[in-house]
């Protein structure tokens, strides 16, 4: 606060014409909103305790790369079933959607004392971003299923930011407060800053939603944007504010629902800032103007379907997934697991990381809560104390597999972040450690058993920037695979230790950080592959039973 009263004298004495608007605090920065003549901006950085000043961007929601169009002769009917699951909070937070609207038989629209009428283009985004949440895209063909939830629509948009240059920090001031008094276990934000990530400076929503979601039991999905087809060169390409959030899942768009799939054109692209180099974590259907992405109409009158493009409509499909997973487990999966989940279930594509993620989400709820009889497929969550290690054990039977065996892992935590360190952004990192054989050692004296690359390469001497790059250190989301002969494991493991630091230096902190891991192990010579391990590890293995019978299309 002091420093707020130097920096206002400060410009008193350069007789700036300046005026105070809001701000916002995140880990020792202060995001303050100041209108001020442009071609003084360099004066006003010259302040000892200015980190950046930037130019406010609009909101992404007004770009015209997110159509809308009518479906001719596809008429739907809706389901008048109330949702799967009563257990589950979701909140979007979009342009709006009316309270008469059919939709509203499933989803409760909130607005924000003071607010003006919401306008049409921004209803017609909100109704279509709730449709997405509810059903997905939808097929026209067939009959609509139940949502798994209700959901809680906020109107955050207010004015067009083209209009007002302060809606920005309203619409992130009116998010704040909802998370700050309301817990959900889903989010969506399909809107944001029109602007890119950078590098060098975490912007003000990135910050303050990542230390919001860092203390909360909340998976959130945020729309990576529409500039995919913007200059490379110049970064414009890159996921926008605030996809680049750690502890949220960034959605990206690919160009088809069904078999051979890419990353849509307009698709913002990675990489994330490094921690949170892999972004988009996935992606999922968004539309194409040869196939549109299908939701319900803001005029429903003819009942009619309305074809939308963009990644607004990918990230609350894939929430739905997300909630349909909690709908059918109930609460004995927590967020994480479910964020592991679904990464651990994704198909990969033929593109780089930078373009798809980590790949395409799975099709349909069968392909995450079932697994095939020749593969197991174990989740451990739970929390971890600095400096401690965490031996999980990867499943296989006690006789002799034939062929090869497939051994696939994901694993993600929930850190706090340090904003004001972008290169040193997250402030905790595990080191997972493969130990395939615990009957193999190198040395005589030595303690573990022999490792082996899994997650990533670490070579001996390995610098810190070699890990960043090979092993993604402090990456707070891994996900790996490899092939073994059936006969070379034995009481394969994972050794997880959790490393702490503080702006970049060791730390000890008293927290235990959260985590959940996903253990596949797949081989295709054993057709009773469950069976036998479920019977081997009977003792320490539970298996998930669902709470609910969810329908999903086969």
């Amino acid at each position: 606060m002091e420093l707020m009263q130097d920096f206002a004298a400060y410009l008193d004495g350069l007789e700036i014409d300046t005026k105070f608007g809001k701000k916002f605090f995140a880990k020792g920065l202060c995001f303050q909103e100041l209108d001020a003549p442009a071609e003084r901006a360099g004066e006003i950085a010259a302040f000892t305790g200015v980190r950046v000043v930037r130019p406010m961007p609009g909101l992404r929601t007004v770009r015209p790369l997110v159509r809308s169009s009518a479906i001719p002769n596809q008429r739907i009917r809706l389901p008048n079933d109330p949702p799967a699951s009563n257990d589950v909070r979701v909140a979007i937070f979009d342009g709006g959607i009316p309270a008469d609207h059919p939709l509203t038989r499933w989803v409760t629209p909130f607005e924000f004392p003071g607010m003006r009428p919401a306008q049409k283009h921004y209803l017609e985004h909100g109704v279509g971003v709730s449709s997405a949440a509810l059903f997905a895209s939808i097929d026209p063909a067939k009959t609509l299923l139940r949502p798994y939830s209700f959901i809680d629509h906020y109107r955050v948009i207010d004015d067009d930011p083209s209009l007002d240059v302060h809606e920005l920090y309203k619409v992130l001031e009116r998010i704040e407060s909802v998370l700050e008094s309301q817990n959900y276990d889903f989010v969506n934000l399909s809107l944001g800053p029109n602007l890119p990530i950078e590098d060098d400076e975490v912007h003000s929503w990135t910050a303050v939603l990542d230390e919001r979601l860092a203390r909360a039991s909340t998976l959130t999905m945020i729309a990576v944007g529409n500039d995919g087809e913007g200059d490379t060169i110049a970064g414009l390409d890159r996921i926008q504010v605030p996809a680049d959030c750690v502890n949220a899942m960034a959605i990206g768009a690919c160009d088809s629902p069904d078999g051979t799939w890419t990353r849509a054109p307009y698709s913002s692209k990675g990489p994330g800032r490094s921690p949170g180099f892999v972004k988009p974590d996935l992606v999922d259907f968004g539309g194409v103007i040869s196939r549109p992405f299908a939701v319900v109409a803001l005029d429903i009158q003819q009942w009619r379907l309305a074809g939308m493009e963009g990644t607004s409509f990918a990230a609350p499909s894939v929430l739905r997934l997300g909630v349909g997973v909690r709908a059918h487990f109930g609460r004995s999966l927590n967020h994480l697991a479910i964020r592991a989940l679904l990464i651990h279930t994704c198909e990969c594509g033929v593109e780089d990381f930078t373009e798809i993620g980590w790949g395409r989400v799975a099709r349909t709820l069968d392909e995450v809560v079932l697994c095939d009889d020749d593969t197991i497929r174990v989740v451990y969550q739970g929390e971890i104390s600095p400096a401690k290690y965490i031996r999980a054990l990867i499943p296989i039977p006690s006789s002799p597999i034939p062929g090869l065996v497939s051994i696939t892992s994901t694993i993600c935590f929930q850190p706090q972040t340090d904003p004001h360190h972008p290169g040193n952004y997250t402030r905790a990192g595990l080191e997972v450690t493969f130990r395939p054989h615990d009957g193999k050692f190198s040395r005589s004296e030595q303690m573990h058993p022999n490792s082996a690359r899994f997650f990533g390469s670490r070579p001996p001497g390995a610098t810190e920037h070699d890990l960043r790059r090979d092993a993604h250190k402090w990456e707070n989301c891994l996900h790996g695979s490899c092939r073994k002969r059936g006969s070379s494991p034995k009481n394969p493991c994972f050794d997880i230790h959790y490393n702490a630091r503080l702006e970049g230096r060791g730390s000890t902190p008293e927290d235990k950080l959260p985590y959940a891991m996903v253990v596949s192990v797949h081989a295709a010579g054993v057709s009773d592959l469950y069976d036998q391990i479920v019977r081997k590890y009977a003792a320490l293995i539970e298996p998930l039973r669902p709470v609910l019978e969810i329908p999903v299309w086969t």
